[in-house]
């Protein structure tokens, strides 16, 4: 080649690298404004206030709803739609000063009519709300004395009300738009619904019309649905998403580790990984029973197997994070020939064929083998029957089940075991007497006490076999600030998400 030619290719060359450099700088810049975030589960719809997922919140929740209170990552609570609030000393009336200039997305006015309306709704007759018999039946009266203000009567004292405000089953929806919420969400956060790919993503797009819209950076979101655990970690490393908040396989961790385009968080939430029993059907109405599975269970073998050893064995349906955890997990060492005369005990002859239905989540999936395993030496037989996650809630969710595995990320929904009709079908007038005088209760020294007896009465009845609190890992891109490393609850505040 002639030297001048050599030049001109060397010159098309670097015009060239410069070119692609500008492309990706130019793709880099307009990434600034917009966040992709992967999920592992989709939610069966949008509206929290009618359906079990948390699935629902890590889309919905502080982004298309609001509610009174917000809880923060730490696990602190503070306003939202409320600016203010008083308590009575007796704990069963708090007033609620709102904030005024709030609109829903569709223009319509936010005041206590709506709040009024939400939390009547919540507790209506046929509600399908998750917390309607923890919190809105214990509501006993919704006052509106103006626009702005809404006075909450209870029943009975409750020292976690103001937490249960800041949950997504307390959003505030308008009673025009609360019919169609599911598919057609219509809140007053800062974003909007803008499509929904069934099976494959939800985008949300900012709201200008929200009331402190210039302090949001984002102007778009949007959430990949990726079960898949290789198919995670390949959408990560390929750009095509930017962070996976909570979820991710465990087993990849340690390449995003070592990559410095990532940062690799871990942190807490308040998941109880259990294998439930269904108290309602033969032979485990029998404590004894349940009481084998528990001893046929080795936690730490489950944990370092399934969790690649990222998570905390538990003894009762409490995190370790969570006031008043009382290690139990003695209670119930790993002992199959325990657990083979307690079936004996129990009159049960073995083998004993059962059915252990799991949804996808890999901790499910996974652990359901593991758990069939050891469940098998002390002569469970445990048929595998792998659902996806709607059938999982409209048919497990609903009683139909031997056993299952899954993990309850509801911060304090111990109380769920006073719910006679949940779908684990617990029915124990001690432990909901427990769980009363617990709520009627302001001294803080004899709440820890309380919370210490109704764990300790969830294990003596061996309701469920408690096994894990996982920890939870957040990967994302270096530069995206505002990732939750922890979860009290299940969000994703997009508001408060940026690039820097």
């Amino acid at each position: 080649m002639r030297p001048d030619r050599r030049v001109a290719a060397v010159s098309l060359a670097v015009l060239a690298l410069a070119g692609s450099l500008a492309a990706t700088e130019a793709l880099a810049q307009s990434r600034r404004d917009s966040v992709v975030i992967g999920m592992v589960l989709e939610p069966p719809g949008l509206d929290p206030t009618v359906a079990p997922s948390a699935a629902i919140g890590e889309i919905a929740h502080y982004n298309i709803f609001e509610g009174l209170t917000k809880i923060n990552v730490d696990g602190s609570v503070t306003p939202l739609l409320a600016e203010s609030w008083t308590m009575d000393p007796d704990g069963k009336l708090y007033t609620f000063k709102l904030k005024k200039g709030v609109k829903f997305q569709d223009g319509e006015a936010f005041d206590s009519a709506d709040v009024k309306f939400s939390f009547e709704r919540a507790k209506a007759e046929g509600s399908t709300n998750k917390a309607k018999k923890a919190v809105f039946d214990n509501i006993s009266s919704v006052a509106t004395p103006d626009a702005h203000t809404v006075i909450v009567t209870l029943n009975n004292a409750d020292g976690n009300f103001l937490f249960r405000m800041g949950e997504n089953t307390a959003v505030i929806l308008d009673a025009k738009s609360a019919a169609t919420a599911a598919t057609k969400p219509v809140g007053t956060g800062p974003y909007k619904l803008e499509n929904w790919a069934k099976g494959s993503a939800v985008t949300l797009v900012k709201w200008d019309g929200f009331r402190n819209a210039g302090a949001v950076k984002l102007k778009k979101a949007t959430f990949r649905f990726i079960p898949d655990a290789a198919a995670q970690s390949a959408a990560l490393l390929a750009g095509d998403i930017d962070a996976f908040p909570r979820g991710i396989a465990n087993q990849s961790l340690p390449q995003f580790k070592q990559d410095a385009r990532f940062v690799v968080e871990l942190g807490n939430q308040a998941g109880k990984g259990i294998m439930t029993i269904n108290n309602k059907r033969k032979p485990f109405d029998d404590v004894r029973v349940r009481r084998a599975l528990a001893h046929a269970v080795d936690r730490k073998a489950f944990i370092d197997g399934v969790l690649d050893g990222l998570g905390k064995p538990i003894g009762s349906h409490f995190a370790p994070s969570d006031a008043g955890y009382v290690d139990l997990t003695g209670m119930y060492p790993y002992d199959p020939e325990k657990a083979k005369a307690l079936l004996k005990e129990a009159g049960v002859a073995t083998p004993l064929n059962v059915t252990l239905t799991l949804p996808p989540p890999p901790y499910a999936r996974k652990g359901g083998e593991v758990l069939a395993a050891q469940l098998a030496k002390v002569g469970v037989i445990a048929k595998i029957e792998n659902v996806e996650w709607a059938q999982w809630l409209s048919g497990t969710f609903k009683g139909n089940f031997d056993l299952t595995v899954i993990n309850h990320v509801e911060p304090l929904d111990y109380v769920q075991y006073a719910n006679t009709a949940y779908y684990w079908g617990y029915d124990n007038k001690a432990f909901r007497d427990l769980v009363s005088k617990h709520a009627a209760t302001t001294n803080a020294k004899e709440r820890t006490k309380l919370f210490g007896d109704i764990q300790r009465q969830l294990a003596t009845d061996s309701v469920n076999v408690y096994i894990f609190n996982p920890t939870q890992a957040a990967v994302y891109k270096k530069g995206l600030k505002g990732i939750w490393a922890s979860s009290p609850i299940f969000a994703n505040d997009l508001a408060a998400t940026a690039w820097q």
